[in-house]
């Protein structure tokens, strides 16, 4: 990671993109891309793509989403505190005296999210946090005054946490998952770009928005692009620290390298490249298996119009959605490097189907 990518890397991870509110982030990523496309694309709800190589008839993704986990403002008491709904699959655990911002037309509003004090509470029979009764304290005495500020029904909000490093090799911090995705293809695109890299097919470098709410940015840009294959990448746990069950989970680590998929939205002969990929280049993976899905934007692509031959490529994850969620460096760059090399070795045309 050189101090451009890093800055890159910093200033999209540190900005707020909510589900359904991903412009800014949006920006900030197309912006880093710009020079190593040819034509660029977003639609109506926020997907952006770059393009390599836009009128060939082959067509590959490289995809990512964009969003990140938040709340909204669902009810304001005459007293002026706030009471908040989900906006994705945010956790009422850990919301209690976490600082966060709330997005209004005026701008940010700070606020905290209060909890009564150790000292009131009865152990034997303390409530644990729930939607029920977490709630948000902006210094406001009144209803009237919070509206005053532009908070309202609906603003969204999310945690304050930013990016940090943790003992030279982790990236720590809210919404890694997924936009350390979004920044891991925005590298690929600027590697084949600086290394002069000419591929035989179009690529098709995609962030996708919504996906915590349903894979729903997913669903709508595959039907536009059509593509011929299509490789996700988003983030899976880490399972070797306390509280997790190997047996239920898998054995994953961070640090381990890629993890690839196994399941029935991965198509086999995509999945036998990737790991043949891995193999000849030496890059280090490991290996999961899903029930029904995936639970990403692989089966959004996998399943549009007629089929998608699709994979997915995850990095390994501590702590999802909480605001210290980690990963380590090296499974960064190799998950870069997987892809890159994945898309170099591939050739136009190729044809997936297990039957011909």
């Amino acid at each position: 990671m050189d101090k451009k990518s890093k800055q890159f890397l910093y200033a999209y991870l540190n900005n707020a993109s909510p589900t359904g509110f991903e412009s800014s982030g949006q920006q900030i990523w197309l912006d880093y891309l710009k020079p190593y496309i040819n034509e660029y694309m977003v639609d109506v709800y926020g997907t952006a793509v770059g393009i390599v190589n836009p009128k060939a008839p082959y067509k590959v993704v490289i995809e990512a989403h964009a969003d990140e986990i938040s709340w909204f403002v669902n009810y304001i008491t005459e007293d002026g505190y706030i009471y908040v709904r989900r906006n994705g699959g945010s956790d009422h655990q850990i919301a209690p005296s976490k600082r966060v911002n709330i997005h209004t037309d005026k701008g940010i509003v700070k606020g905290v999210f209060g909890w009564p004090a150790i000292h009131v509470r009865d152990a034997a029979r303390e409530e644990a946090p729930s939607l029920k009764n977490i709630f948000i304290d902006i210094g406001a005495e009144s209803k009237k005054e919070v509206e005053a500020l532009g908070v309202h029904v609906g603003c969204v909000i999310t945690f304050e946490d930013e990016l940090m490093e943790l003992n030279k090799n982790w990236l720590v911090g809210r919404a890694l998952d997924n936009r350390m995705g979004g920044f891991m293809i925005a590298e690929v695109a600027r590697r084949l770009s600086e290394n002069k890299k000419k591929l035989p097919f179009g690529l098709y470098i995609v962030n996708s928005v919504q996906e915590e709410i349903g894979l729903r940015g997913a669903e709508m840009i595959s039907r536009r692009i059509k593509p011929d294959l299509a490789i996700c990448t988003d983030v899976t746990h880490d399972t070797q620290s306390p509280m997790y069950n190997k047996k239920e989970s898998g054995n994953l680590k961070a640090g381990s390298g890629p993890v690839v998929c196994y399941g029935p939205a991965v198509q086999n002969n995509v999945l036998k490249m990737v790991i043949e990929t891995a193999q000849k280049r030496k890059i280090p993976f490991q290996r999961q298996a899903v029930s029904r899905s995936t639970g990403t934007d692989t089966d959004s692509f996998a399943y549009s119009a007629e089929g998608v031959a699709s994979a997915l490529i995850s990095l390994p994850l501590k702590y999802m959605h909480t605001t210290v969620e980690m990963v380590h460096k090296e499974d960064v760059e190799n998950v870069i490097n997987l892809i890159y090399e994945f898309l170099l070795q591939l050739k136009s045309g190729h044809d997936f189907r297990y039957i011909k």
